[in-house]
């Protein structure tokens, strides 16, 4: 029987409970300077973290992936990528590192980790590899965060540029309010079991969406890490037919 592809397309949609995404994927299909995806924590005091996720692309601008704000601090925990360089910018409550050297070639699906510790080391994986350790910050993230998937906030909630939305695919982001060791970073990198996220799990996410964004079956996209990730965690992640 052929396959026919559903989308679904959510405009302003709000969750009413948390959804269990496995095997799904956001899509960020255009330029735009208001799409994007909320998640929501109740988590408010962060001293350390770890940010997971995956995600496929071809723009070679400057982009961003995940954007963490609070009251104080617009760039309470950002991950960019600036421009067609093979770098990652870092920043914890307003400090940015760059990690440079590293390599994400266009239209592959890249996963990224990126830790910050309570005495200001960071450290970022960029496909189960790692990165060298440098210091950013050791304040500590205080307030209820607003957390944005697909644009990068320069003001709490808002103030997004289109020349640095997203544009791709995103998917199996976990947020933890810890270091997670190396072991599990690589384990999450290879796809194989591990603890999910306590402040955002990708199994059971509290999320709204806002503008053009849709949820897609990931074996649309990337049917080997679908049959990888199955075959780690021995369970079935959905298809749809």
């Amino acid at each position: 029987m052929e396959k026919l592809l559903i989308s679904v397309f959510l405009f302003g949609t709000c969750w009413a409970a948390p959804q269990d995404l496995s095997g799904k994927v956001f899509v960020f299909p255009k330029e735009t300077d208001r799409a994007h995806v909320k998640l929501l924590t109740t988590k408010t005091n962060i001293e350390s973290a770890t940010v997971c996720l995956r995600f496929l692309t071809d723009l070679t601008r400057s982009y961003g992936l995940f954007s963490l704000a609070t009251v104080a601090q617009s760039n309470g925990f950002l991950l960019f990528k600036p421009g067609d360089v093979e770098t990652i910018e870092l920043a914890v409550s307003g400090t940015s590192i760059y990690f440079r050297s590293l390599s994400f070639p266009q239209n592959n699906w890249h996963n990224i980790c990126a830790t910050w510790s309570s005495n200001g080391i960071a450290q970022v994986w960029v496909d189960g590899k790692p990165s060298v350790k440098r210091y950013v910050d050791n304040v500590s993230l205080v307030g209820p965060p607003i957390t944005i998937l697909g644009q990068e906030q320069d003001s709490y909630g808002g103030d997004f540029d289109q020349k640095q939305s997203f544009i791709g695919m995103i998917s199996d982001v976990h947020m933890w309010n810890h270091v997670v060791q190396a072991s599990d970073i690589k384990r999450y990198a290879a796809g194989k079991s591990f603890t999910p996220g306590n402040v955002f799990n990708w199994k059971a996410l509290d999320f709204e969406i806002e503008g053009m964004i849709l949820v897609e079956d990931e074996t649309e996209y990337n049917d080997e890490l679908h049959k990888k990730v199955v075959n780690n965690r021995s369970c079935v992640l959905p298809r749809m037919k």
